[in-house]
């Protein structure tokens, strides 16, 4: 887990925002939240008509690996990002982290693609949350994963 009950000097609020025009236009991206994200994002989210969470980026430059396929950490990130979404209606109003990722590399995508996850909540109890998706770009899987994520505390505001 990542630092647990230690208590940052810094809390950061993010901002949900609706993007209104362009390619993107009527999904939301959080900013300001998370500033890891925010350098290696941007990273959007809407719902499905369906109802169920949809997350996407375009792969850019920066999220390629030297052999210039879409970077691993890239992918492993933008999951750790989708879980939170996947499960944000079991998290509201607590503060979470990510306790435990599994992660399986299918595919990967280039500088162009639109990259995206599905996933669904497998279970929420009080202090956890599990979770499973998978990753796609032009139809092809890039990563199946499952991840719990663990209830902290409320959150601050």
């Amino acid at each position: 887990m990542d630092g647990g009950d230690q208590q940052l000097e810094t809390n950061y609020t993010s901002t949900l925002q609706t993007i209104t025009e362009g390619e993107w236009a009527g999904w939301s991206c959080y900013v300001g939240g998370d500033p890891f994200e925010d350098h290696a994002g941007p990273f959007y989210w809407t719902h499905d008509p369906d109802g169920r969470p949809r997350c996407a980026f375009k792969a850019e430059h920066k999220h390629m690996n030297g052999g210039g396929f879409l970077h691993g950490g890239c992918v492993m990130t933008f999951a750790d990002y989708s879980i939170f979404v996947i499960a944000r209606d079991q998290l509201a109003g607590s503060s979470s982290v990510t306790a435990t990722f599994n992660g399986e590399f299918l595919g990967t995508a280039h500088v162009g693609a639109r990259v995206e996850c599905t996933g669904e909540v497998v279970k929420a109890g009080r202090s956890m949350v599990f979770v499973r998706g998978i990753i796609e770009s032009g139809g092809e899987p890039i990563m199946s994963f499952s991840a719990v994520i663990k209830k902290t505390g409320r959150r601050a505001g």
